[in-house]
């Protein structure tokens, strides 16, 4: 989920949308109540964070050290200045990026991509036998040749695989895809998702490589 900050709800609304044509999940915030949310917000809505974006807002109100202290997600700054003395004071303030508007979204998804490889100075890929899992939005590779997915299929995927080795649960699966706030869509479509999900798989690889135990969650096989 990709978290954006700013004043303006005009603003708000066209980044969750052009998000939502990329299969990725978003939420938006006034500086005030963001403020309010990311001090008190439980550990594992944190940790569903892809990202956080802030646009227009009080730098008083919204700084990144504190959302630092919650959450390692990356902080990138979405600037309407053309000005070095702006992302000078933007960078000071203690954000991973400033991105200067206009700016596609793919490069937004690119560059949370770039500072969360250089984070934890891994790949941007996971392998596991024959799969190769990518965490930028790609489709996977079974033995070389691709794997197309429905969008939804393919984060749910990659999400697994930025936990390899861990079991998260259903909700965890359905907050990092469809977002803490989404109230229009049922937990439950996690369940029909990762079965399509899961048939693919197993009919590409010849064995499932997700675990699922009840009431514990899901759990990408690594080895």
């Amino acid at each position: 989920m990709i978290v954006i900050v700013d004043e303006r709800q005009l603003v708000k609304d066209g980044y969750h949308s052009l998000f939502d044509r990329e299969g990725v999940a978003s939420a938006g915030f006034g500086p005030s109540e963001f403020g309010e949310w990311v001090e008190t917000a439980a550990d594992d809505d944190l940790k569903s964070v892809r990202a956080f974006l802030i646009g227009d807002c009080s730098s008083d109100m919204v700084s990144p050290r504190r959302i630092r202290d919650r959450s390692g997600a990356p902080v990138i700054a979405l600037s309407d200045q053309n000005s070095l003395e702006n992302t000078l004071k933007l960078f000071e303030a203690g954000v991973d990026d400033v991105v200067r508007k206009p700016v596609h979204i793919r490069e937004i998804l690119a560059r949370i991509a770039a500072i969360r490889r250089r984070a934890h100075e891994d790949a941007n890929f996971t392998e596991i036998g024959a799969l190769r899992i990518y965490l930028d939005g790609r489709d996977p590779e079974i033995n070389g040749q691709l794997l197309p997915l429905p969008r939804r299929e393919r984060r749910i995927l990659e999400y697994l695989a930025s936990n390899s080795g861990r079991r998260v649960t259903k909700t965890q699966v359905f907050n990092a895809i469809y977002g803490i706030f989404d109230e229009e869509v049922e937990e439950n479509v996690v369940e029909s998702h990762i079965s399509k999900l899961r048939k693919k798989l197993r009919e590409k690889l010849g064995y499932d490589p997700i675990d699922s135990k009840r009431f514990l969650g899901y759990r990408l096989i690594v080895g």
